[in-house]
């Protein structure tokens, strides 16, 4: 790990972060203005603000597939570092479920907050809670992006999936809500496949200090990330919450390990998955504030 630590540019580190917080800090309050006034572009106006973070950060998004675009919808995606946010971020106009802690965090509380994160207790007696607070959100036709493992993995591996909260699905106040599978794998570093070892740099464990990690992977080259976005499905159409974590948790493993193998199986007689990678800076349309 000590040659791991040891990647990275201190002056590309000082630059990113002075250009994060300089994009940062200034629109935080437009988003909490918007908020105020109840205007309707809060819910996209989160999505330009990622994407912009994205090529501060250095990362190269691809994504595979489309989000559905029908609402109410739950994103099931695997979950590696607190980058994921940005990402995620970046191509879908939603919001998280967060476990509460989240919410005291210096900076990324307060980003989360604008962002209208549902924040959940994850102890066993607060489900019930958490289910309720997760449908109401869908009962008012939103987007919420949940990671089903509860925690953060390793990247080269899921967790398993946990099936309590979907139970949501099957609440009649969310109306015909779609879950769709998505799949994260961070696989290239400086246009270099990232092996097992180089994991670490991005995975972030639940016992690892934040800011340490932060700083090492602030000061890395140019990471491609890639997004999957699989076939969606409803509770109906699995059966049981149960079932639909299951079929969740299969289409994100086999998406993970397609990123990190490069290896990817197209059913006979369909033509393989699209690919789009994020617009050039200056195609990224700025949203309406009116």
């Amino acid at each position: 790990m000590d040659s791991v630590d040891r990647i990275g540019s201190t002056v590309l580190r000082l630059s990113r972060l002075a250009l994060y917080l300089a994009w940062t800090v200034p629109l935080m309050p437009v988003q909490a203005i918007g908020l105020l006034l109840r205007r309707p572009w809060v819910a996209t106006f989160p999505r330009f603000y990622h994407r912009w973070c994205c090529r501060i950060l250095g990362l190269r998004v691809r994504r595979i597939g489309h989000p559905v675009a029908a609402r109410p919808v739950l994103f099931a995606a695997n979950h590696i570092s607190y980058i994921d946010i940005t990402v995620f971020g970046s191509l879908i106009a939603g919001s998280f479920v967060a476990k509460s802690e989240v919410a005291g965090w210096p900076l990324f509380g307060w980003l989360a907050r604008l962002q209208r994160t549902v924040f959940i207790d994850r102890r066993v007696r607060s489900t019930v809670q958490q289910r309720d607070s997760i449908a109401g959100r869908l009962a008012a036709k939103g987007a919420l992006i949940l990671f089903p493992e509860g925690t953060s993995g390793n990247g080269n591996r899921i967790l398993p999936f946990k099936s309590a909260l979907f139970s949501v699905a099957d609440r009649s106040g969310a109306g015909s809500l779609a879950v769709q599978p998505v799949s994260i794998a961070y696989t290239r570093l400086d246009g270099m496949p990232i092996g097992r070892a180089l994991r670490p740099l991005f995975a972030w464990l639940g016992a690892m200090a934040m800011a340490p990690h932060l700083w090492r992977v602030l000061g890395l080259g140019t990471v491609e990330v890639i997004v999957e976005f699989h076939r969606p499905t409803t509770f109906a159409e699995c059966g049981s919450r149960k079932m639909l974590a299951r079929y969740c948790q299969e289409r994100v493993a086999a998406g993970l390990e397609a990123a990190l193998t490069g290896r990817r199986q197209t059913p006979p007689g369909s033509s393989p998955p699209e690919t789009r990678r994020h617009p050039a800076a200056t195609d990224i349309p700025a949203p309406a504030l009116g």
